[in-house]
């Protein structure tokens, strides 16, 4: 199921990914990851918390941008880390 939450509304243009060769953090330590997500606020790309690294989420923890999607082909699902929900 889909909500809304008051983040969306704050969200402004989609933002350039800071990389399409996979997750930012993981890439400069040679790490891994499962999934990708696009961070709505600032375009940074990060791993899900499925990656032994979990940098999604580690970025709202560190910058509080509340909204991500997934950066998986075909998929188009967006997260609100605040209110835990799909959005």
């Amino acid at each position: 199921m889909t909500t809304t939450c008051e983040h969306v509304a704050e969200l402004g243009p989609e933002p350039t990914p800071s990389t399409v060769e996979g997750c930012e953090d993981c890439l400069a330590v040679g790490g891994r990851w499962v999934h990708l997500r696009l961070c709505l606020g600032c375009g940074k790309v990060a791993c899900c918390d499925s990656s032994p690294a979990k940098h999604a989420s580690k970025h709202f923890a560190d910058e509080g941008h509340p909204i991500m999607r997934s950066f998986e082909p075909g998929e188009t699902w967006r997260w609100c880390f605040v209110d835990n929900t799909l959005v």
